[in-house]
């Protein structure tokens, strides 16, 4: 039996340490002894999980900025609450952002406001008009100074 056998065998028992044993081999160099399979697939994984959470908290982002610029009926009540969650959203996206996942949101905007115009739009019981495009630029939404 083979160490990358031995590694595939580990994935199934204990991820944490498969690893573990992972970041060893290739410190190492000992890419011949890799369990690429499991590898290829946790490095894919890696990938969409945080495209997803960089969508996912920009998202909370325009929500929260767009219940803060047109729901005026629930204004004077959540006010301080809507800005805080913004400058939550925008502090954990803060953590995640590199320049890929820039770019990413960037491409995904579209989608991510769509999403989110559909959470508001119920959130308010239908009884606002929100813009059909996304009244925000990325910059204007990653800006820790931004409010509409």
């Amino acid at each position: 039996m083979t160490v990358a056998t031995n590694l595939k065998q580990l994935y199934e028992i204990d991820d944490q340490q498969w690893l573990k044993e992972t970041i060893n081999l290739l410190k190492q160099k000992n890419f011949n002894e890799l369990d690429l399979e499991n590898l290829i697939e946790e490095l894919e994984d890696l990938g969409k999980s945080n495209k997803n959470a960089v969508e996912s908290l920009l998202e909370q982002i325009i929500r929260h900025l767009l219940l803060l610029q047109y729901w005026e009926v629930e204004y004077d009540r959540n006010v301080n609450h809507w800005e805080a969650e913004v400058i939550g959203f925008r502090n954990q996206l803060k953590k995640y952002l590199t320049t890929n996942l820039r770019q990413h949101l960037g491409k995904e905007l579209t989608s991510i406001y769509q999403d989110a115009l559909k959470y508001v739009t119920k959130k308010t019981n239908f009884k606002v008009n929100f813009p059909e495009k996304c009244p925000y630029n990325l910059d204007q939404l990653l800006d820790e100074h931004y409010l509409p």
